[in-house]
Order: structure tokens, then C-alpha cells, then sequence
């Protein structure tokens, strides 16, 4: 029996979704932030204080693999989530979505994502299987607009079951790669495969596929792009929603803007010759 109470009923209880809210660009918490200072002065700021409150060391491995799972996505968040569009050996289009996913590099523009292992005798699931096989795949960028559409796709569904259908959501045929992306998304990567590794698990077998995709195509859609600048997307246009622990997602509906420090141009001032100093008395 769940612990948890029905979702119906849980989402009965909650506010609508804000369909009004405006994007906000917002001052860092304290713009007066000095070198050497550490925490700013956010109230909640006291419990990331080192002295406060007791550290718990975990060992993986005294744990059960859904537990590690559990721990990893509600600790490393928020996650960008990687609309993945392949095609199967009987020539269909697959779509799942991934949530082990990044950008690890601009030279050559490269994007990973990582696929659990299926309860096949290979131990892939249908969309490592189809990229190893085809060497092709596309991402693209879930928005607030099909959020419910691209959680459907990651259905238990048979392997003849068409997600796409499912989902309601739009083939759009690639340039320079066999497998459609999603048309409705508003940023999509056509990538050829150029690495995969596959990671052994506790058991022996394989737990999890590594696939390093390098992008050959970028899909944007036109408003999203800054106008001054049109190999920049906005994220206020874009409205991409991020993963979170358990069933959780997120919007970006709030951001600030942090520059970064240039040497040259503080090294000699007070601050920071003092914050300097302060570490290397705790050395």
C-alpha cells in the first residue's frame, strides 16, 4: 500500500497554475556582497552556516538503488530535461523523456544524456538501443506548454504503442538526421552519436547507458531568439520546466543577474587583499 495519498486528491487541494505570472528579472539577494564575506544575508541564510545543524555521511552503497535514485534527483536539481526523439529498427520515431541530461561542451557543441537499463536481455531500453543501432538521435527542450503531453510519453507502454500519439504532439523532419524532432518545441538539437559507455552496476550488469551526442543542427523557433542578438534564446520565451525530485518539475519564473569578477580590476583593492589574507591565516 502507498504511503502517499491519492494524487487526485492532492492536486484537488492545490492553487490553480498561475497563468498569469510575469517573468521577473530580479537584484541579487545582496548586492552589496563584499569578497571574503561568504553567506549573504538572506534569513535562511543561519542554516548553511558550517556550524549549524550535523552532517549524515551516506555510503552508496549501504543503500538500495531506488533509495540512491531518490537521493540523487531530489539533491541534484533542478535538471534540464532532454525530449529525446529517436527511430527504431522497424523505421518508427520513439520519444521518451530523459532527465540525466546536460550540455558538456561548445567544442564541438556536445550534449549527454544518460538511459537506464531496460529489463531486456541487452539491458537497454528502446531509446538506447535505437541510438546505438542508428548513431542518430534529436533533443528538444520540454516548455510549460506540453508539459503534461512529454510526462505522458514516459508511459510503460508496449513497444508498438506510438508515445507521439499518445503525447498529441508533432513529428517536424530533420535536416541532417533520420529522426524527426518535436515540432512544438521551441529549441530542438539534431545529434549524430559520438560516444557511448555503458556503466556496470552493484550487480554486474548493466545499469545505465552514456550517450555523448554531438549536435549537428540547432531547430529554434524565431521569438524565442533575442533580437539584438540571434544566437541567444530568451528564457522568458523559451519557458523551459525542469526536473525536481519524485514526481516534481519546476518553472523558471524568476532570475538575477550575477557578472563575474575580473582580476585586473579588483586585485588591488581592500576587500579583496583582506579576504586574501583571512584564508591564509586558516591555512
Amino acid at each position: 500500500m502507498s504511503r502517499h495519498p491519492p494524487f487526485n486528491e492532492v492536486e484537488a487541494s492545490r492553487p490553480d497554475f498561475d497563468k498569469s505570472f510575469g517573468f521577473q528579472t530580479t537584484k541579487v539577494p545582496q548586492p552589496d556582497f563584499k569578497p571574503g564575506q561568504g553567506l549573504n544575508d538572506l534569513p535562511y541564510a543561519k542554516d548553511f552556516q558550517p556550524s549549524e545543524g550535523k552532517f549524515r555521511s551516506i555510503v552508496p552503497e549501504d543503500h538500495a538503488g531506488g533509495d540512491v535514485y531518490k537521493m540523487m534527483i531530489s539533491g541534484i536539481t533542478p535538471r534540464p530535461i532532454a525530449f529525446v526523439s529517436t527511430i527504431g529498427p522497424d523505421g518508427q520515431a520513439n520519444l521518451a523523456p530523459i532527465s540525466y541530461f546536460n550540455a558538456v561542451g561548445h567544442n564541438p557543441p556536445t550534449i549527454m544524456i544518460s538511459i537506464a537499463a531496460g529489463s531486456t536481455s541487452d539491458g537497454l531500453k528502446d531509446t538506447a538501443r535505437n541510438i546505438k543501432n542508428l548513431k542518430e538521435f534529436c533533443v528538444s527542450i520540454i516548455s510549460e506548454p506540453f508539459l503534461e503531453a512529454s510526462n505522458y510519453t514516459a508511459i510503460d507502454a508496449p513497444y508498438d504503442v506510438d508515445e507521439w500519439a499518445l503525447a498529441g504532439l508533432t513529428q517536424r523532419p530533420s535536416e541532417t538526421v533520420k529522426p524527426p524532432h518535436v515540432a512544438e518545441s521551441a529549441f530542438s538539437m539534431e545529434c549524430e552519436l559520438s560516444h557511448d559507455h555503458t556503466l556496470i552496476g552493484d550487480s554486474g550488469k548493466p545499469s545505465q547507458a552514456v550517450i555523448l551526442g554531438r549536435i549537428k543542427r540547432f531547430q529554434v523557433k524565431e521569438f524565442v531568439l533575442d533580437p539584438d542578438d540571434q544566437m541567444k534564446v530568451l528564457t522568458e520565451k523559451l519557458r523551459p520546466v525542469s526536473r525536481l525530485g519524485g514526481i516534481s518539475y519546476a518553472r523558471v519564473t524568476q532570475t538575477m543577474e550575477v557578472p563575474r569578477p575580473i582580476w585586473e580590476k579588483v586585485k588591488d583593492t581592500p576587500e579583496v587583499k583582506a579576504a586574501i589574507e583571512k584564508g591564509a591565516k586558516k591555512l
